[in-house]
């Protein structure tokens, strides 16, 4: 096949020159794949298996090119380079060959290779019937058992890729399922969020774990899928009657933290109900902080909104929910509408979020805490934050609206408690 054919794999796409690769050098992997499936990405990623030279030549494109350079493998020859819109993997051919490498790949959609070259396509396990029929198919049992984290890429790369898993594969994977526990978590954990992340990803987070691959994390998750498989389409809804809300669906944690506020919702789904066993399940994956307690928040929250009617919550109860969920605050809303809050009642919850001067959902300070300590000659003590909570909440419900108020309030609080 002719390089032309494949534009997306020609070497004037890449960020480095091909005088720069020794040859033998074959381009193989997700890059191939979905260059043959007309799959084009902002963000390239591209393997190369070489023969010799693997990490000296990777070293050497960072180095003409001022891109990171990351040893990846010493013991089996495995280099990254960086660069500002992707990354670029060399690594020494498995088995001595190219077809010895293919053949220790997972699935034979992932054992195509180019020759960047001549433009030939090498593709000895057939893969390319396997991306015509539109099928995830393992290329042996042994392969996955090497690295059971493959499992898991399965149901990812279906999903992905909108393809099916192949029977015999299915049941390969099922019956290996128990060896997940044996891998690292931060690898389990960067598979479950691709699928968290991804819109088709619910369905197969459900058959994966019916099929013993998350059960082992997320022991009692079934008891609300039919809440999981529905958050997508409520985000949708909401998206359509408020699209600045719909905008912060996607928006992640931290900046330091990549995971979406939809993906939070949905993992807020797979944990146990009970916080504290929720908590536990997150801690064992290793989850951020900053995840954990905004899931946790989600867990504590979505039960009271369907307690009562949310226009019977006190405006002391919304600042309460307000101020603990935070920024996922959009996708409480979500998950509610996904057990059936109508559109009508979180709509009350929205119009406060959605509007910035609210001070039940963004209140904002009369006085400070030095501003207490100076008037009323306080010391600095716990005493102050009480104060300075009382003086809040005074506020949402409308019993003070200055400064000069805040400051008889809490001198009335202070004489009281003497």
């Amino acid at each position: 096949m002719s390089i032309n054919l494949l534009p997306t794999l020609s070497p004037d796409s890449w960020p480095f020159d091909l005088e720069l690769l020794m040859p033998p050098a074959y381009l193989v992997g997700g890059a191939v794949r979905d260059a043959l499936l007309g799959r084009r990405s902002h963000y390239f990623d591209l393997d190369f298996v070489m023969l010799t030279r693997a990490v000296k030549t990777a070293r050497k494109i960072a180095d003409r090119t001022n891109a990171g350079f990351v040893l990846l493998d010493a013991e089996r020859q495995i280099a990254r380079v960086v660069f500002a819109g992707g990354t670029v993997d060399l690594a020494q051919a498995e088995g001595g060959s190219l077809e010895g490498d293919l053949w220790r790949r997972d699935f034979r959609m992932n054992a195509i290779a180019c020759n960047p070259f001549t433009g030939e396509i090498i593709d000895p396990v057939d893969g390319q019937t396997d991306l015509r029929l539109g099928l995830v198919r393992m290329i042996s049992r042994a392969n996955l058992e090497d690295d059971p984290l493959r499992l898991l890429r399965a149901y990812r790369q279906a999903a992905q890729l909108g393809f099916a898993i192949e029977p015999e594969t299915l049941c390969a994977i099922r019956e290996l399922a128990p060896l997940l526990s044996q891998i690292a978590v931060e690898r389990v954990r960067s598979e479950l969020g691709y699928l968290l992340s991804n819109p088709n990803g619910v369905p197969w987070i459900c058959r994966g774990w019916e099929d013993g691959l998350f059960s082992i994390w997320f022991e009692s998750a079934i008891d609300r899928f039919d809440t999981l498989t529905k958050i997508d389409a409520s985000a949708a809804n909401l998206a359509a009657i408020y699209p600045e809300l719909g905008k912060e669906f996607g928006r992640q944690i931290r900046d330091t933290i990549k995971t979406p506020l939809l993906a939070v919702a949905k993992l807020a789904m797979l944990v146990d109900s009970d916080p504290t066993i929720a908590e536990t399940q997150l801690l064992r994956l290793k989850y951020s902080n900053a995840e954990i307690k905004s899931a946790i928040e989600l867990v504590k929250y979505l039960p009271k909104l369907q307690a009562q009617p949310i226009s019977e919550m006190s405006l002391r109860e919304q600042y309460f929910l307000f101020r603990d969920v935070g920024i996922v605050f959009p996708v409480l809303a979500v998950l509610a509408v996904a057990v059936e809050v109508s559109v009508d009642e979180i709509s009350v919850l929205i119009n406060r979020y959605l509007d910035a001067n609210d001070i039940v959902a963004h209140p904002t300070q009369l006085v400070s805490g030095n501003d207490l300590m100076e008037h009323l000659n306080l010391p600095r003590s716990p005493r102050i934050g009480q104060l300075l909570m009382e003086i809040q909440l005074a506020r949402v419900e409308g019993r003070i609206s200055s400064r000069e108020e805040a400051l008889v309030l809490a001198k009335e609080l202070v004489d009281k408690s003497v």
